[in-house]
């Protein structure tokens, strides 16, 4: 069926400066897209380089006058298949850090070894397929077949009915799979949030929630005000421990309200430099 689709179209003779512009515009940015993915090191980062390398590929097909699978990967590998993995990826969380121990040892040889051969299976018989053939345009094989979604329909219905039946069970199989492996049998009804709250309790574990990684904080407890990162500043109730030089304390109180109360040394408190002795520092002195 596809010989005699490009058998009755006409060959090309002439390419658009539009088009070849736009290729070259799209392309590169399809490569880099494609070596981004490879070489991210954050998972989300890399997700988002496949939505570009995806989008230009829908792009170049809808300039070979292919719609049909123009709109299709757009619509279902850009729009449905890669916001789902950057939902979970966002949901589950994925570490940023390589694992410098390998899994099975020698898998990155093997992947470079596997990728070259496969390589080499598409781009020789490809290449041995169209010597000395015309190139043809999509325009005209469609026009030949019927149009463009119905010439394709013929194909997978027709030519290439097992393959598409084969892909279509290999992506059930994967859901099935899927859903086995993240299913967890549940011994028990599901705790509340009393039991779970008496359990930390039990256990001596923190109750009020911890700061996510990356996030610049000292304590969980509510009452203590939030400094800017880069501050050097201690807080102890809300009051500076340390001044700037040259600034007096107000009223010549101590960092805590008080005579030296809540500061850590009291005896280098401002009520010490004034003079005055610390707190409970003259009872029982018969000197």
């Amino acid at each position: 069926m596809d010989a005699q689709l490009l058998a009755a179209a006409a060959p090309i003779t002439h390419v658009g400066v539009g088009e070849t512009l736009t290729f070259w515009i799209i392309a590169p940015i399809a490569v880099i897209g494609a070596l981004g993915m490879v070489f991210a090191k954050k998972a989300v980062h890399g997700a988002l380089m496949l939505v570009a390398n995806l989008f230009c590929v829908a792009v170049c097909y809808l300039l070979q006058d292919a719609p049909f699978l123009g709109f299709v990967q757009i619509v279902v590998y850009t729009g449905a298949i890669m916001v789902l993995f950057l939902f979970v990826l966002m949901l589950i969380g994925v570490e940023s850090s390589e694992s410098l121990v390998e899994t099975l040892r020698g898998q990155r040889v093997a992947a470079v070894v596997l990728g070259l051969g496969f390589a080499g299976l598409l781009v020789f018989p490809l290449g041995k397929a169209i010597k000395n053939q015309p190139a043809a345009g999509v325009a005209d094989v469609n026009q030949a077949g019927g149009g463009n979604i119905h010439a394709i329909a013929r194909l997978l219905f027709t030519q290439y009915v097992f393959a598409f039946e084969a892909v279509s069970a290999l992506l059930v199989i994967a859901a099935v799979g899927a859903m086995i492996l993240s299913h967890r049998e549940r011994t028990g009804p599901r705790p509340s949030q009393k039991e779970t709250l008496r359990r930390r309790i039990a256990e001596g574990r923190v109750l009020t929630p911890v700061p996510g990684p990356g996030v610049y904080a000292r304590a969980d407890s509510a009452d203590q005000v939030p400094t800017l990162p880069g501050a050097d500043r201690g807080l102890v109730g809300g009051v500076p421990t340390s001044l700037p030089p040259g600034e007096e304390p107000p009223g010549g109180t101590g960092p805590g309200g008080g005579v030296g109360g809540d500061s850590p040394d009291a005896s280098t408190g401002p009520g010490a430099a004034n003079g005055s002795a610390p707190v409970g520092a003259g009872k029982g002195s018969g000197l």
